[in-house]
C-alpha cells in the first residue's frame, strides 16, 4: 500500500515564491499529483489531529499555517525536501495514529526523516510505534514544560501519552529524556517514576544555564518531540498552554539545529501549536524557523559517530577508583564532539550496540577526571548491565 493513500495535499493558497525561497524548491503534494520522493532526505508531514489534545483544539489548523511561513524562508541549496501533505483524519483518533504510524514507518525504511507538524503531542505515540518495523529500540527526547505521564490506566491524550509508550509491547524504548521541564508544573511522583527507570530529566534552568549541554542530550535521540508550550508566552503565544516562563525562541531554534546535526536522529515533531491564540502568526513563524534550522543542521551532518576507524578519534581512559570502573571517552577529531563507551552484557550486542556509545560533553570528561561519575554514564550503565 502506497503512502499517498493516507495523505491529502495542503489547503494553502497557491502563490508565486521568489526563486530563493523553499516554496519554489520543495517537492509538493498537490492537485497535480504526489511528489517523487526518490533521493529525498526530509519529508514534511502535517497531522491536523486534536481530538486528544486536552482542550487545545485549535492545534488541528497548525500544519498549513506553519507551511505558509516555511515556504517563504530561504532554500538550503542541495537539500532535497518533500512536503507530502497532511494525514487524512481518521474516523477515530486510533485511525489517525495508524495512518501516521504507517507513513512514518515507510519513510524511515527509505531513510527519509519525517518532520511532523501536529496536531497534539499524543501523536508522538504513533511516531514511536512506527519503529516496530525497523526492529530497533529507540531513544525519545521530549522538550516540554511538564512530564506527560499521567495515570497508567488513563486513556491516551496529550497529557498521558508517555504512559502508553511505556506500556506498549513489544517495548521499543531504551531511554526517555525530558528537557526544559518546569518544576512548578510537575507532580513529584512523576519525577520519582522517571528516575526509577533511569530516564533523564533536565529542568529549564539547567538547559538555559548552558545551552551547549543540550547538544549531547539531543544527539542521543532517535525521536525529538517538541511541545510548543515549552517556549515562553512572549515568544510563542500560540497555544492554550502558554506560560510566562520557558525557552526563548532562539533557544528552540538551537535545539532543532542540534537535532539536525545528529547522525542518530531519524524523526522529529512539533506539537500543540494553536492558531486561535497566535498573535500575528508569531508562533507559526517561529515553528517554521525551527524547521529551517533543523534542515540547516541536517545539511551540516558530519557522520562522526564513533566506529572502528579509531584514527578519526582521540581516545581517553579514565579509571574511577572509587567506583571500580573505567570510562572510555572518544573525541571526534572532525567535530570535537564527545562520547562515552558503556559496557553491556555479553551476548546482548545486537540489542544494545546502538546505545552503548553515549553522547556526552567535555564537562563529563572533566567530571570523571575528578573521580565523580557522570550521570549520563551511570544511567546508561544501569540499563545496559
Amino acid at each position: 500500500m502506497e503512502i499517498e493513500q493516507y495523505l491529502t495535499p495542503s489547503s494553502i493558497s497557491a502563490k508565486e515564491y521568489a526563486p530563493f525561497m523553499w516554496g519554489s524548491n520543495i517537492r509538493k503534494n498537490s492537485s497535480s499529483g504526489f511528489p517523487d520522493i526518490d533521493n529525498v532526505k526530509i519529508a514534511i508531514v502535517g497531522v491536523g489531529e486534536a481530538r486528544n489534545s486536552c482542550g487545545n483544539d485549535g492545534c488541528a489548523a497548525a500544519p498549513d499555517k506553519v507551511r505558509e511561513n516555511f515556504y517563504e524562508l530561504s532554500y538550503i541549496s542541495g537539500l532535497a525536501v518533500a512536503d507530502i501533505g497532511n494525514i487524512k483524519p481518521g474516523n477515530s483518533v486510533n485511525d489517525t495514529y495508524s495512518a501516521l504510524e504507517f507513513v512514518c514507518s515507510e519513510l524511515l525504511e527509505r531513510k527519509i526523516i519525517p518532520v511532523i507538524i501536529g496536531g497534539s503531542q499524543d501523536l508522538t505515540f504513533a511516531n514511536y510505534t512506527a519503529y516496530q518495523r525497523l526492529q530497533q529500540t529507540v531513544n525519545i527526547v521530549a522538550v516540554d514544560r511538564k512530564i506527560d505521564l499521567g495515570e497508567i490506566d488513563s486513556e491516551i491524550n496529550a497529557g498521558t501519552y508517555l504512559s502508553k509508550i511505556l506500556q506498549f509491547q513489544p517495548s521499543l524504548l531504551f531511554n526517555y529524556s525530558v528537557m526544559g521541564y518546569q518544576t512548578h508544573f510537575v507532580n513529584s511522583e512523576e519525577v520519582e517514576t522517571i528516575k526509577k527507570m533511569y530516564f533523564d530529566l533536565y529542568r529549564l534552568g539547567q538547559i538555559q544555564t548552558n545551552m551547549e549541554e543540550a547538544e549531547p542530550i539531543v544527539r542521543n535521540a532517535d525521536i525529538l518531540s517538541f511541545d510548543i508550550s515549552a517556549i515562553r508566552r512572549s515568544d510563542a503565544p500560540g497555544t492554550l498552554h502558554s506560560t510566562p516562563n520557558g525557552l526563548y525562541g532562539e533557544e528552540a531554534c538551537q535545539i532543532f539545529k542540534y537535532a539536525g546535526m545528529s547522525d542518530k536522529l531519524s524523526s522529529i515533531g512539533i506539537y500543540e501549536l494553536n492558531t486561535l491564540f497566535d498573535d500575528r502568526e508569531q508562533t507559526t513563524g517561529l515553528a517554521a524557523q525551527m524547521i529551517w534550522y533543523f534542515m540547516e543542521g541536517f545539511s551540516n551532518r558530519k557522520n562522526d559517530f564513533p566506529s572502528s576507524l579509531e584514527k578519526d578519534y582521540l581516545k581517553y581512559r579514565v579509571t574511577m577508583k572509587s567506583a571500580d570502573h573505567e570510562i572510555v571517552f572518544y573525541k571526534s577529531i572532525k567535530t570535537d564532539r564527545w562520547w562515552m563507551e558503556v559496557p553491556y552484557r555479553i551476548g546482548a550486542k545486537s540489542k544494545y550496540e546502538r546505545h552503548h556509545m553515549v553522547p556526552c560533553s567535555y564537562e563529563d570528561y572533566q567530571l570523571a577526571c575528578t573521580e565523580e561519575m557522570p550521570d549520563r554514564w551511570w544511567q546508561a550503565y544501569q540499563k545496559l548491565s
